[in-house]
């Protein structure tokens, strides 16, 4: 009772402060909004705000007003911003220019907004009032926000009186129940026969049913009172109660014990075939009666119980190291090893997994079925004590005869236990000269588990006893299915990432460059090395262009996986499709940026296919006639170069967006590059890593490329081997290119003035550079293409006209005009006069094309050289 009162005066104490603090809370709230509502739609509707907003810098016309207007409103802030939310003021001048913390969709519609944020001053709550001009148009946003800590409430007042009020209440409950208690036992000292009689027939209950036995000694020796227990164990008479102990025949030491009232702690006595732990406590020790109280326990039941709760104990403990030992990793083999070493030699002597040959290479084997035969199995694990065993090794292939323990434990997909080995048939069927060496050797028990997971039968695991150990019981065949069971479920999440890892595997090197292609322009070596954990979209590129010139091209899509490797090879397919349009590396950019774009687009609508989480591309083209290289890059590392003198730089170009951000224009650069420079294009996996960032990667690549006189494949093998981290996490491609000039006695050029009258000493001249050669053979064809391209350059475009010849893999023929409309080819009617000059071009042309320059175009016809 004195307890109840003191809870009962104690919850009401409680329950009228937790009401007077959440009333506070609510005040203060209310408070808050109240003023930051009244402060932002003041300021929305202060006259002359449209105006400022529309003005040329509302943040210094508006700063210093709405700092006055907080002061005054007694609020944390006032803020202005445009319709987007981006702050025009704010009491941090640091967050002006950011994007405002809140709801700001419902006010841009015109409405309204009140909300209480997490904003940069604390907890706060807030108002948005739209700003409206005269047509009722929002052309900006005012919010007004007040801490709620910073708004007082009445009720801050009143709880120091409420908490004193409810102190002296319960110190008054508290004397008078602790008053009532003390009268109450007093008045209670003596107990009735009723309660008497109820009082002794519990406290006789419990003492007989307890698991000890218990004996009360008197003083003069005798026993006053012995439990069932006691009795059982010392083996005592009905009538025990009065007889002295020295007389009841028990053991001596025991009786000894008993009757003379000294302290023992578990002392073991035997009695009888029983080894019994006695508690021994004299009564008199606090002015009790003279005599003692013993306890009994029989510790042979006990030792039999400990030693089957260290056995339980030491099997948790086996499958908790297994969950955390199996599975590792996500691979197969390495899975099954660790099953065998968490096994051996705690559980067994010998632990072997065998596996189907499919499970190896991720696939699903086989199914099998009653009446089936156990398909041909790998030992891929084996674990024990000595390596002289005569068991299968790992590595080797074979099939179990259909009586053995293993394929029935195989085909029906249950665990199987073999006491002895030697009295088990069936076992001796799968090869009697081995099975004879295994039981010489001293195996003589054995289970076998399959190993199955979500409805898939891998292979089995073997667990194996020998000489010196115990044989398997039923309870070591649960054990043996539960470590099983475990690993078959990491097993099988290793082979269905062995089976995605190849399918995402093969897809991306389908997708990437099978081979470099011909080409005199560079001498290029490259290196792909994909991520260890998932392959990735990393992918790069060398396209031979019309000119004898080279476009090259280095990408990374974000991200691992099926998804970033078919979308790798999409922006690789798109960016040879746009060279083959020979677009400056600028304009093809912004052609990706846009496939980027719609590829985004049309991924949004489904729930199937992710979208692009970002794209970096750099390209590049090198011209050999001129030693020029014209690159841009989207968000890309920038390259290095290497000088023929082994200085390294990495050139300044423009820095261009990601791909797919769009909006944003991509800018070229040019760089005049010196024969025998070399140029290395990379992805961002080549210099950065988890544990180091991006400009000690950048260092390290300086310094290693800090070498002349080194070829690509020698600067690939250099870069690679210092910059390879030990885990490799992102996919790396690496591209060195190596410059050549086309030799000066290789090229010849020609400007023209725009007259017809110069087509017939353009085909001399052109038939003389063949002649000089040495390929004369060439000359006829080559002068009516010539011959077509010049007249149609002069006739249709105005200025004078360029003629280049470039003996390179091909011959070839390049027109230049300052017009930038382009010939297309068609099929002249009967009565046509022209248009069958370009259809002839194409049909004595191995090729033929327009590109487009900054001064106009470029018509190009190649022959094969003869």
């Amino acid at each position: 009772m004195f307890l109840l009162q003191l809870l009962i005066v104690l919850l009401l104490v409680v329950a009228a402060v937790v009401t007077l603090v959440l009333q506070a809370r609510s005040d203060r709230f209310q408070a808050a909004r109240d003023r930051s509502l009244a402060a932002a739609q003041t300021f929305a509707h202060s006259p002359g705000l449209v105006a400022t907003l529309h003005g040329p810098d509302p943040s210094k016309v508006l700063q210093p007003l709405t700092e006055a207007a907080r002061k005054e409103a007694g609020v944390d802030f006032i803020v202005v911003m445009n319709r987007d939310g981006i702050r025009y003021t704010h009491p941090r001048p640091e967050l002006i220019g950011k994007h405002f913390i809140g709801t700001i969709a419902p006010s841009q519609a015109g409405h309204v907004t009140i909300e209480s944020v997490h904003g940069p001053l604390g907890e706060e709550v807030q108002a948005v009032v739209p700003v409206e001009d005269d047509h009722s148009n929002v052309v900006g946003l005012v919010s007004s926000g007040l801490k709620v800590s910073s708004v007082s409430s009445a009720v801050d007042r009143q709880l120091p009186l409420v908490l004193a009020a409810g102190g002296a209440a319960l110190a008054l409950a508290t004397g008078g129940a602790a008053l009532v208690s003390r009268r109450l036992r007093r008045q209670t000292h003596g107990l009735g026969p009723s309660e008497m009689t109820r009082m002794y027939e519990h406290h006789d209950a419990v003492l007989h049913a307890v698991r000890e036995g218990v004996v009360i000694v008197g003083g003069d020796g005798r026993i006053l009172l012995a439990n069932d227990e006691a009795r059982r164990l010392l083996d005592l008479p009905p009538d025990v109660e009065g007889q002295p102990v020295t007389g009841l025949g028990i053991d001596p030491r025991m009786a000894e014990l008993l009757a003379s009232r000294r302290v023992a702690n578990d002392e073991v006595l035997p009695v009888g075939d029983r080894l019994l732990a006695v508690n021994n406590r004299p009564t008199d020790r606090r002015g009790g009666p003279p005599g003692s109280v013993a306890t009994l326990r029989d510790s042979t039941e006990l030792r039999a119980l400990a030693g089957r709760a260290e056995a339980a104990r030491e099997r948790l403990k086996l499958l908790y190291d297994a969950s955390v030992a199996i599975g590792t990793t996500l691979d197969v083999q390495r899975t099954a090893e660790e099953l065998t070493q968490v096994a051996s030699p705690r559980f067994t002597d010998y632990a072997t997994v065998d596996l189907a040959e499919p499970v190896l290479r991720g696939d699903e084997p086989r199914m099998v079925g009653a009446g089936s035969e156990a398909p041909e199995l790998r030992r891929v694990a084996l674990s024990g004590a000595r390596d002289d065993h005569p068991l299968y090794r790992a590595g080797e292939v074979h099939r179990f005869a259909a009586p053995t323990p293993q394929a029935t434990g195989f085909v029906s997909g249950k665990a199987i236990l073999v006491p002895d080995l030697s009295a088990s048939a069936g076992w001796r069927t799968q090869d009697i000269e081995r099975t004879q060496e295994i039981l010489d050797y001293g195996f003589h028990s054995l289970i076998t588990v399959p190993l199955k997971a979500r409805g898939v039968l891998m292979g089995i695991a073997n667990f194996w006893r020998t000489e010196g150990s115990d044989t398997f019981e039923e309870d070591d065949l649960s054990l043996a299915e539960e470590l099983a069971a475990r690993a078959a479920v990491c097993i099988d999440n290793a082979r269905r990432f062995t089976r995605e890892h190849a399918m995402a595997v093969t897809l991306q090197h389908s997708l990437l460059p099978r081979g470099l292609p011909e080409q005199n322009a560079l001498d290029i070596a490259y290196r792909y090395l994909p991520a260890q954990a998932g392959v990735g979209g990393d992918w790069f590129d060398v396209i031979p262009l019309p000119g004898a010139r080279v476009a090259m091209v280095v990408g990374d899509v974000v991200g691992h996986g099926l998804h970033a490797a078919a979308t790798m090879g999409r922006l690789r397919t798109a960016v040879q499709n746009f060279s083959a349009l020979d677009l400056p590396p600028d304009e093809l950019l912004g052609h990706l940026d846009e496939l980027v774009g719609r590829i985004d687009q049309e991924s949004a609508g489904t729930d199937e296919e992710a979208a692009i989480a970002g794209a970096t591309c750099l390209y590049a083209i090198y011209d050999p006639a001129t030693g020029v290289c014209a690159m841009a890059r989207a968000g890309h590392p920038l390259p290095a170069l290497v000088h023929p003198d082994g200085s390294v730089e990495f050139p300044e170009l423009p820095a261009g967006p990601p791909l797919g951000l769009g909006g944003l224009p991509f800018e070229a650069g040019e760089l005049q590059l010196a024969e025998g420079s070399s140029l290395v294009l990379y992805t961002d996996g080549l210099v950065e890593d988890r544990k180091r960032d991006i400009d000690a990667g950048l260092a390290i690549l300086r310094d290693t490329l800090s070498r002349a006189g080194r070829t690509p494949e020698e600067t690939c093998d250099a870069v690679i081997s210092a910059l390879l981290p030990a885990r490799q996490r992102d996919d790396i491609a690496l591209l060195v290119a190596r410059t050549r000039l086309l030799p000066a006695d290789r090229s010849a050029e020609w400007e023209l003035p725009s007259d017809p009258a110069v087509v017939s000493r353009a085909r001399a001249d052109v038939t003389q550079q063949l002649s000089d050669w040495g390929m004369d053979e060439a000359a006829f064809t080559t002068e009516l293409i010539l011959s077509e391209l010049i007249t149609n350059a002069i006739r249709h475009a105005s200025g004078p006209v360029r003629v280049r010849l470039l003996r390179d893999r091909a011959l070839i023929c390049e027109v230049a005009d300052g017009s930038s409309t382009s010939p297309h080819l068609r099929y002249a009617a009967a009565e046509d006069e022209g248009g069958r000059g370009l259809f002839l071009v194409a049909q004595l042309a191995e090729r033929w094309g327009t590109r487009y320059t900054p001064e106009g175009k470029v018509i190009w016809a190649e022959q094969p050289l003869p």
